[in-house]
C-alpha cells in the first residue's frame, strides 16, 4: 500500500462503501421510524434483481481477496517477497475477506437474523484489527508520514467504536450513520495521503518526495522537509485537509437526511390527511343511520 495506486484504489473502494452505508441508513431510519430502525453491517441491492441483492458482500470479498494476493505476490514475477509490511497490509484485508465471507454464507443459509452479533463482531475485529496494525505498523512512518497516519488512526478509532456502539446498541441511528461516516473519512483520507505523500506536484511547499522507485503510473516513496517550518506547515495543512473533509462529508450528510426527512414528514402529512378524511366520509352516515332510528 505504500504507493500511490496503493493508496487511491483502496481509498476510492472505501468511498463508495461508506456513501453506500450513509444513503441506505438514513434511509432505512427515516422510513422505518427510530422505534423500527435496527443497525445493518452490509446493505442489500433491494432495487435490483434477486440475484444482485448480495452485491455487497461479493465485491468486499473479492476485492478483500485481490488485495491479499496483492500485497502478497510482487506482480508481474508472482514470487513472494515476505516484506513485513506487506503482510501487515494483507492481514487487514484479510478480517475484511472474514467478514464478508461469513456475512454471504451466514444469508446463503438464512442465519443472517440468528447470527447478527457474530457478524456485528467480525466487522468490528476489522476496525480493530486495522487500528492495532497501524499503531505498531513495521514500516516506522515519521515526519509528515507519520502525522497523517496518526490522523487516518484517529478515523479509524472512531469507526472501531462506533461499530462497537451498533453492536450492544442496534437501535441507534447515531451509532449506525457515524460508523458509515467514518467509513467514507477513511476512503477519502487514503486518497488524499496518496496525492499529498506519493505525488511530487502535490507535496506541500518545502517538502520532496525521497522516491524508492518511480514510474508514470507508480511512486513509492516517503516525504522529507527541509527544514522545521516547512515541516511544521505541511502538519498545519495536512489539519486543514482534515478538518475541511470532515465538513464536506458532514455537509453531504446533513443535506441527505434533511431531503429524507422531507419526504418522510410529507408522506406522513398525506397519509394523517388520508386517515382524517375517511373518518370524515364516515361521520355523516353514521349520523344518517341515527336519524332513521328515532321514532
Amino acid at each position: 500500500m505504500g504507493t500511490f495506486l496503493g493508496h487511491l484504489v483502496p481509498g476510492l473502494a472505501l468511498t463508495l462503501l461508506g456513501l453506500w452505508h450513509i444513503i441506505n441508513t438514513s434511509r432505512n431510519y427515516f422510513a422505518k421510524g427510530s422505534s423500527n430502525f435496527k443497525s445493518r453491517f452490509w446493505h442489500p441491492f433491494t432495487a435490483s434483481a434477486p440475484i444482485f441483492k448480495h452485491s455487497e458482500l461479493l465485491l468486499v470479498f473479492s476485492f478483500s481477496i485481490f488485495a491479499i494476493f496483492a500485497q502478497l505476490f510482487d506482480f508481474p514475477f508472482l514470487r513472494l517477497p515476505f516484506e513485513l509490511d506487506g503482510i501487515e497490509h494483507a492481514t487487514m484485508f484479510l478480517h475484511l475477506a472474514i467478514f464478508s465471507g461469513f456475512s454471504l454464507f451466514a444469508e446463503i443459509n438464512h442465519k443472517a437474523e440468528t447470527l447478527s452479533g457474530v457478524v456485528g463482531v467480525l466487522a468490528a475485529s476489522v476496525f480493530g484489527q486495522e487500528l492495532l496494525l497501524l499503531h505498531f505498523h513495521s514500516a516506522d512512518h515519521v515526519g509528515l508520514e507519520g502525522h497523517y497516519h496518526w490522523l487516518l488512526q484517529l478515523i479509524v478509532l472512531v469507526s472501531f467504536v462506533s461499530s462497537l456502539a451498533a453492536i450492544c446498541i442496534p437501535t441507534s441511528f447515531p451509532a449506525s450513520l457515524v460508523l458509515a461516516i467514518s467509513v467514507t473519512f477513511q476512503g477519502c483520507w487514503f486518497m488524499d495521503m496518496g496525492f499529498f505523500l506519493w505525488v511530487p506536484e502535490f507535496v506541500p511547499k518545502g517538502c520532496t518526495t525521497q522516491s524508492i522507485y518511480a514510474s508514470k503510473e507508480l511512486v513509492h516513496g516517503t516525504v522529507t522537509c527541509g527544514s522545521s517550518d516547512a515541516d511544521s506547515r505541511a502538519r498545519a495543512l495536512a489539519n486543514l485537509q482534515f478538518s475541511w473533509m470532515l465538513a464536506g462529508i458532514l455537509f453531504l450528510t446533513g443535506s441527505l437526511c434533511l431531503k429524507l426527512a422531507g419526504k418522510c414528514t410529507e408522506s406522513g402529512q398525506h397519509t394523517e390527511y388520508e386517515r382524517l378524511q375517511g373518518k370524515g366520509a364516515e361521520l355523516p352516515l353514521s349520523y344518517d343511520g341515527v336519524r332513521q332510528s328515532q321514532p
